[in-house]
């Protein structure tokens, strides 16, 4: 007799960004179940702790134009039509980490000793990996950061802070950059999804899903240096 052989049915999705999603999952589940985070959104929090969390935020959302400037620069041709959209990020991540900054300033923190002091390692790391994807292996994997980001903004931003400001009993201005992120970031989502599902090379696809895994586990560990007890 002739064997058959047994056909495994590979996931079928309507579009990249669809894969995307579903490919990721497992590392943005582990991000979200991060103990501060967890810890958060149920009102376990202190205010050291919502400081180092600006702190941290501050050191990575300071690099998001050069960033952005870097990846525009060293697509390809072809992508021109994404060299534009990074032309509407831009605009849009203007002036940003001022907003955390002056979050920080109305928690009573330095606000000036946070601008010129050092991140966490961990924050530096996920920032130099950045840089490294752009400027060594692909420049569209960067798009792998604005998923995991934006994803994560606007999953738990406003939610968390609207815990976060009633246990801690800070003023709106202290939240500028968790809430404007919480509503701002749903619009960058699907903006950002009509730009993945445009994207149909396979070795970009595969890139931006590794790139993704990666963001996710490096800015969980951003989230697992925060001190849990001061």
């Amino acid at each position: 007799m002739t064997a058959v052989k047994e056909l495994t049915s590979q996931p079928k999705y309507q579009t990249f960004y669809d894969r995307l999603q579903a490919e990721t999952v497992v590392e943005r589940n582990k991000l979200l179940s991060s103990p501060i985070i967890q810890d958060a959104l149920q009102g376990n929090i202190t205010l050291t702790q919502y400081q180092a969390f600006l702190t941290q935020a501050y050191h990575h959302v300071k690099h998001t134009l050069p960033l952005l400037m870097s990846c525009g620069g060293r697509l390809g041709g072809e992508y021109e039509w994404l060299r534009e959209a990074v032309a509407e990020y831009i605009e849009e991540e203007t002036g940003h980490q001022e907003w955390i900054l002056s979050d920080i300033a109305a928690t009573g923190a330095d606000a000036e000793a946070v601008r010129h002091g050092r991140p966490h390692p961990d924050t530096e790391v996920m920032v130099a990996y950045a840089y490294h994807c752009i400027d060594r292996q692909n420049p569209i994997m960067f798009f792998g950061m604005v998923h995991v980001l934006e994803g994560t903004s606007v999953t738990t931003a406003t939610q968390a802070g609207e815990i976060i400001q009633r246990t801690l009993g800070l003023p709106n201005q202290a939240f500028s950059y968790l809430y404007s992120h919480g509503s701002l970031d749903q619009e960058h989502i699907r903006f950002f999804e009509n730009l993945m599902v445009r994207v149909s090379d396979e070795n970009d696809q595969a890139d931006i899903i590794h790139a993704s895994k990666m963001f996710y586990e490096l800015y969980g560990r951003v989230f697992r240096s925060l001190p849990r007890e001061v």
